[in-house]
């Protein structure tokens, strides 16, 4: 009788184990800030309004009003080589693992430029399949072969997404190989982002129209820039990048010269600016003549986006996100824009859990 009831126990708490798993995930309450920070735009300037100071009241104006946006942060950051018309894929290695098909692949992101990468896919699953592209240090973190909670392709791929996971180029995420690109490293890695959104596209069981794109840290910084520059990406999830400039946080650290600090006439030291260490590159021009990064998220309008917020990105980052809010709202959409918060920087089971809703939300219904 007692090893029945035990054995009952044990089922019990497994199925509770699986039913909390599989539980669903409310994402209404994370498209609203949170009540201190309502209507609250801080320090940040409207981007609904043109460089000679008229104000944008119509979705025609803000198409040439985004427009704008983007021709003076491509002229700040250097432009890009053209984009890939026809990327290489090659097929280097395949093999069944749990519940998907893991493939080993070398992708062209840039003329005369491969990196390796790998391929998951959802077996026994109805198709075209929609599928997010996850860049990172390197490609194997991604897929389940480093630090927990940071496997964000093999989650997506066991609930039905075809994913491809990239390194970064050249393989030194701080000396990026930009292939003679003369744009900012991060700006290069967003024309990467983009040629593999070509690449993921033309893969027959793929949906093109249905293609996201999620990062962490270095990797949110890359999807971030990558979604917002190329509006082929369907929605996206940045996850604790430091969505806005914030010289207090020196993990926030577009200042850099593998970001957007590089300056052929100078080297910085690594770290906060200061009087003695001050900015270089694009980020300097950005910063002093009055850009932040809320003008990039309001390129993502009206597709949505999630920030999966952590240490960098606390709540008060709403200030920046309203203004994207306000786009949508001109354009006639709600909740496109949504934040969840953690306390510390790495990810959470729970995190990862709203992360997946997020896509299955908008790249699945």
């Amino acid at each position: 009788m007692f090893m029945r009831h035990l054995i009952l126990l044990i089922l019990g708490l497994s199925l509770s184990c699986v039913s909390a798993q599989n539980a669903p995930v409310d994402l209404a309450p994370f498209y609203s800030p949170p009540a201190q920070f309502r209507n609250d735009f801080g320090k940040f300037k409207t981007p609904l309004q043109f460089d000679d100071g008229q104000r944008v009241t119509n979705a025609a104006e803000w198409n040439a009003r985004r427009q704008e946006i983007l021709k003076t942060w491509h002229r700040i950051m250097g432009p890009w080589p053209e984009l890939l018309t026809s990327p290489k894929l090659e097929y280097l290695s395949r093999s069944n693992r749990e519940d998907f098909v893991e493939e080993q692949v070398r992708m062209e992101i840039a003329k005369d430029q491969s990196v390796l990468g790998y391929l998951l896919s959802p077996l026994g699953t109805n198709r075209p399949l929609p599928a997010v592209l996850i860049p990172f240090y390197e490609p194997e973190t991604s897929i389940g072969r480093g630090k927990p909670f940071l496997d964000f392709g093999r989650q997506l791929t066991r609930r039905g997404f075809v994913t491809l996971s990239i390194g970064s180029p050249g393989g030194d995420a701080w000396k990026p190989d930009r292939a003679g690109a003369i744009c900012q490293p991060l700006s290069f890695l967003g024309y990467i982002a983009a040629n593999c959104h070509t690449i993921l596209a033309k893969i027959p069981y793929v949906d093109a129209k249905r293609i996201g794109i999620l990062g962490h840290s270095y990797g949110g910084k890359w999807a971030m820039f990558g979604s917002c520059l190329y509006d082929k990406f369907a929605c996206a999830v940045w996850c604790d990048p430091g969505i806005v400039w914030d010289e207090t946080r020196s993990n926030v650290n577009y200042w850099e010269p593998w970001y957007l600090g590089l300056d052929p006439a100078t080297t910085r030291k690594p770290g906060i600016p200061t009087p003695t260490n001050p900015r270089t590159g694009a980020y300097k021009v950005l910063v002093e003549t009055g850009h932040d990064l809320h003008e990039l998220h309001a390129l993502m309008a009206p597709r949505p986006f999630l920030v999966s917020g952590g240490s960098e990105d606390p709540p008060e980052r709403w200030q920046a996100l309203n203004q994207s809010v306000a786009v949508n709202a001109l354009l006639g959409y709600t909740n496109r824009v949504a934040m969840t918060n953690r306390k510390n920087h790495t990810p959470t089971a729970e995190s990862n859990d709203q992360i997946v809703a997020f896509f299955e939300q908008w790249l699945k219904q």
